[in-house]
Order: structure tokens, then sequence, then C-alpha cells
């Protein structure tokens, strides 16, 4: 069974159909990056999927045990976002919240499972530090270790890589692989890099408002839609 399967997906705004005929799967373990040119629906698709937008005609269905508030979502950042003046520990802890239900305070299992995340990042020496005055690269882990606070079976990535340098930007692709390898977590990556999508996913689907490609990464590679797109990105490039 499929953890996450969009159905004949269409979404409006103001009457306006945005996005139409999503259909996909998402198996556990999958890295699938969802690519396209700018407007072509990437950011409606991110908020139907983490329920912030209902479809006017379509399905999500989740299976295999996981649950809506089961997927780790590490959003865009704002420059707001990026002064937010908090210690590394609060941010990430506050990936916590979904699990508190009723309670008011974090428990001790709360701390523990931050603790653990600060560690498997590399950040543990951070978690007293002022999130603004980081890194980007710096930052971006720091949001990842929240994301993996509220799960350990899916992340939602919408452009992590965004603004980092080459070598942040490297860095984080390989410990976003390490996560799907060595730890089983299934990743949906929204993403303009489409060179860092086809080295590191095993899937993509290609949306342009409506869908364009689903598949596995090498047939996209042959695909007449894979060819265009990757040509473009290396002329943009």
């Amino acid at each position: 069974m499929s953890q996450l399967e969009c159905r004949s997906l269409a979404f409006s705004y103001e009457g306006r159909e945005v996005l139409n005929d999503i259909s996909f799967k998402v198996n556990k373990g999958d890295y699938l990056c969802i690519v396209g040119e700018n407007g072509a629906g990437k950011s409606t698709l991110v908020k139907g999927l983490l329920g912030l937008k209902k479809p006017n005609s379509g399905e999500i269905i989740m299976g295999d045990g996981l649950k809506p508030k089961e997927i780790g979502y590490l959003p865009q950042q704002t420059t707001i976002q990026r002064d937010f003046p908090a210690s590394v520990k609060e941010v990430v802890l506050s990936g916590r919240l979904n699990s508190l239900g009723t309670k008011i305070f974090y428990t001790k299992k709360d701390r523990e499972v931050c603790k653990e995340n600060l560690k498997l990042l590399g950040i543990e020496e951070l978690e007293n530090k002022c999130y603004r005055n980081l890194s980007g690269g710096q930052q971006q882990r720091v949001l990842l270790a929240r994301a993996l606070c509220a799960t350990s079976k899916m992340l939602l990535l919408d452009e992590p890589m965004t603004g980092l340098d080459p070598l942040a930007s490297y860095e984080l692709y390989q410990l976003i692989s390490s996560l799907n390898r060595e730890k089983g977590i299934t990743i949906i990556m929204v993403s303009h890099d489409i060179f860092g999508a086809m080295e590191h996913a095993s899937h993509i689907l290609h949306i342009g408002q409506s869908q364009i490609f689903n598949g596995s990464v090498e047939a996209y590679k042959n695909s007449e839609a894979g060819r265009l797109f990757l040509k473009r990105g290396q002329f943009n490039d």
C-alpha cells in the first residue's frame, strides 16, 4: 500500500483553476522530486498535501499507517523567518507541537527526540545559539531537525536549497539522501534544481498546471519532457 496517493487532483483560486489532473503515488522509502517552471502549481500542490488547501476535485489518500500530522515539513524561508530570535533548541523542539495534544508543556520524550535529532544532524553544539545568528546552511539543518521531530516517516521539503552556497547545498543534499537511505524516511522535495533532483531522487513528478510526467528518474531522462527540461536547465545555469 502506498504511503500517499493523489487521484485526479485539481485546485482553484477565486474560481480560476491553477492545477488539474494530478495523479501519483508515493511508496515508503521513495525520494520524489516535484519540478516545474515558476507558476506551475508546485506551491499549491504542497499546500494540498499538507491539508492547508482543499482540492476542488480529486482526493488525497494516506496509507501504510501514515497520518497527516506525521508529515514533517520544511518550508521556504522568508527574510523575517531567518531573523527569528529564538535558540536552536527552541526551534527544533517546536517540531513536537503536534504531538502535545491537550498537554501544555513538552514532555521528557519530546526533549529526548529533540536531542536525538540535534545529534543526528550534527548540530548539538549549536543548541543554545540564537537561530538568527547562524549561517544559511546551519539554519536549514535546524529546520530539518525540527521537521524530523514531527515524523520518522515522511518529509516534505519546499525548495530547501534556496539561498545556499554550493558547499552548503551539497552537504544538505547528502544529509537528506542519508535520511532516505539509512533511516528509510520518504522524501518529497519541491525543487528548481533539476540536476540535483536527477542526481539524488528516485522519482520525478513534473507539473505545469497539469501533470507532464510521473515516473522514475531513468524514465524521465529518456522522456521528451525530461530532455527538454534538462536542456533548458543547463542553458539557464
